[in-house]
């Protein structure tokens, strides 16, 4: 029994080495931690059980007989975040540079099953050079299996991708496909075709961060949806979005006690909203001033401002907040803003978070640029998303709410089950100086003074029509509420709603216009 335990000893010292002092300090030197560094951090402490230490490739494949590759290059196990169970896989850099080969994606897929049959959330923290060059197909068809699992998995149990370091060809396909990617800046970088590729094809020079960098991702592609600064910074990040997340499609998510009253008053959301319906303001003033501890995790920052999307607590259950953004674009919804809030409102449905929708937008943004990128498609993406979403949907609309925007923007028509409105609203087919132009075309024309005529007559068509109280005339507002009680209203929406039951015909799956 000794000498078994002896040997045992040596396995597990010589895993643990990884790649070697020389190589793992290379990676520090780099700005980065080794694999099992960033394991440890991310789980709660003592919690990470490893499985499948041990494997390795097989010593007969191409030019691998006398390389040592300890655990194939990847960590994978189960551990703890706040208490609850995850699985988790980690590329070690320090190992072949993370390469991934037929066994090391075979553990990869190990965890993904496991996780997926014990309905626990999965995290991936990628660092890997791509696929192994001398496994060929194997390699490959190892990515392909991860893929195959990231799609049985999706809207069953929470998927999040930390990418810590390089991750180019293939390798992308899988965190594309997870709900949740989270990079670090500086040190990771995502791209099909690197910086050589498309010098060779194209000419085109570019640098590996400028093509395929945290920022660029975060502010120019939507791929990302958070940046960290550092590996901590960037675990930290997973931690706190966990907290927000249910283990799994069936459960709901965990509530937090807290000290804020529900019932809380804010005299500063009376001042919030400009009394001129054409002057910007920070709809994140709003936002905080709702939420739990004015605690708001903003989801995409940097991508499409002009539509804000996070979480936050109300009561503390976690919520999905979805804001038209005044302050860009004057709050219009356009491309990238459809598809930031039809990816974060279906995942909301698909893991039991109630969506509050914030509303002051004058419309969809035009031009030629838009309707030509396929604005009519990606606007489409909005509707489906809020109607076919099951959870329960509260719509506050704060100032303007005209035409299609309006419908857009989880209306009764699309399925909100209770829309609130503040005395500021202006709801219509068109603003007040549009439809004054139409409507009071020829009165305006023969005034001795058009401009002022058409002040007049779109001050009039806003006091008859464009009010909170026309809509709630015809049932399409259930309450016209006080800001400074908008807290208040929420909580009571939300805690009628919480066990709301709402089906949907059943199909095969929608056809969603992608």
């Amino acid at each position: 029994m000794d000498d078994a335990r002896e040997e045992l000893g040596r396995r597990l010292s010589h895993i643990e080495a990884m790649g070697g002092p020389q190589r793992v300090a290379r990676q520090h030197e780099s700005g980065k931690w080794t694999a099992r560094e960033r394991v440890r951090y991310l789980l709660d402490e003592d919690s990470f059980e490893e499985i499948g230490a041990h494997v390795t490739h097989r010593g007969t494949l191409f030019g691998m007989a006398d390389v040592d590759a300890p655990a194939d290059g990847v960590i994978t196990g189960y551990g703890r975040i706040h208490g609850r169970p995850v699985y988790v896989f980690a590329q070690d850099f320090t190992v072949l540079g993370g390469s991934l080969g037929e066994m090391h994606a075979a553990k990869i897929q190990r965890v993904q099953d496991l996780a997926l049959k014990s309905g626990v959330p999965i995290i991936g923290l990628n660092d890997s050079g791509g696929a192994r060059i001398q496994e060929g197909v194997d390699a490959l068809n190892g990515y392909g299996e991860i893929f195959k699992r990231n799609t049985w998995a999706s809207g069953v149990i929470p998927q999040i991708t930390v990418v810590m370091g390089p991750s180019a060809g293939g390798a992308v396909y899988s965190p594309a496909l997870t709900d949740v990617i989270v990079m670090v800046r500086h040190t990771a970088q995502m791209f099909i075709t690197g910086p050589q590729v498309i010098q060779a094809v194209t000419g085109e020079q570019v640098s590996a961060e400028a093509l395929g960098g945290a920022d660029t991702h975060l502010k120019r592609s939507g791929v990302a949806h958070f940046v960290g600064k550092n590996d901590a910074e960037a675990l930290d990040v997973v931690r706190e979005v966990l907290s927000f997340l249910p283990q799994n499609w069936m459960e709901e998510p965990p509530v937090y006690e807290t000290q804020d009253p529900l019932g809380r008053a804010d005299p500063m959301l009376a001042e919030v909203v400009p009394s001129d319906p054409n002057k910007p303001y920070d709809v994140l003033a709003i936002i905080e001033r709702v939420v739990d501890d004015s605690r708001f995790v903003e989801w995409q920052k940097g991508y499409a401002d002009n539509l804000v999307v996070g979480f936050g607590r109300i009561g503390g259950h976690s919520v999905g907040i979805v804001a038209n953004q005044p302050r860009i674009l004057a709050g219009t919804l356009d491309i990238n803003a459809s598809d930031k809030l039809a990816r974060f409102v279906r995942f909301c449905d698909a893991f039991n978070i109630p969506v509050v929708t914030l509303v002051d937008t004058p419309g969809y943004l035009p031009g030629t640029a838009q309707e030509y990128g396929g604005i009519i498609r990606h606007g489409a993406k909005v509707l489906y998303a809020y109607a076919e979403a099951t959870v329960p949907k509260v719509t506050v609309i704060l100032r303007k709410a005209y035409g299609g925007a309006y419908l857009a923007m989880c209306s009764r028509a699309l399925g909100a089950d209770l829309v609130l409105a503040w005395p500021t609203a202006e709801i219509a087919v068109m603003g007040p100086e549009g439809a004054a132009n139409i409507i009071f075309r020829r009165e305006i024309e023969a005034s001795p003074n058009p401009q002022e005529a058409k002040a007049r007559m779109a001050d009039e068509y806003r006091r008859q029509f464009a009010n909170p109280y026309v809509a709630a005339s015809r049932g399409y507002i259930d309450a016209v509420i006080d800001p400074v009680r908008t807290r208040e209203h929420l909580a009571q929406s939300l805690m009628v709603l919480y066990n709301k039951h709402d089906e949907r015909p059943k199909k095969r799956h929608g056809n969603m216009p992608v």
